[in-house]
């Protein structure tokens, strides 16, 4: 069975970027390794601090356009939530500084893709 995941990535400053993928180990590495020009690359966002998993692609779309229109604290408190420490959860995949975590959820409404900045 395919998942597909909505993921929240942040840089040492907190910014967010909130995305979608079907692979996340593989998106968490090029993020990492600024394969990718833009948003991430640009504001230094390599450290995966939330995600969550869902069979269905729709679903995994619509909740990642849900948290990007969420305000700021909202995102921080999902955060929070599942990983209160903001641990790197990709830092034990064996891709230099990355883990995969305990911050990982099923969800029934899963997200999108896109920047999240701090104010």
């Amino acid at each position: 069975m395919r998942h597909y995941y909505v993921y929240i990535m942040a840089n040492a400053g907190r910014m967010l970027y909130t995305g979608v993928t079907n692979e996340l180990e593989r998106r968490v590495f090029q993020h990492k390794r600024k394969l990718v020009q833009g948003y991430t690359t640009k504001y230094d966002i390599t450290r995966l601090v939330y995600y969550e998993a869902t069979a269905n692609v729709l679903a995994a779309l619509s909740r990642e356009k849900q948290i990007k229109g969420w305000l700021r604290k909202k995102k921080v408190a999902l955060i929070e939530s599942a990983n209160p420490g903001w641990r790197d959860l990709s830092e034990d995949w064996g891709m230099g500084a990355d883990s995969r975590g305990s911050a990982q959820r099923e969800s029934p409404a899963a997200a999108g893709s896109g920047p999240d900045a701090a104010p």
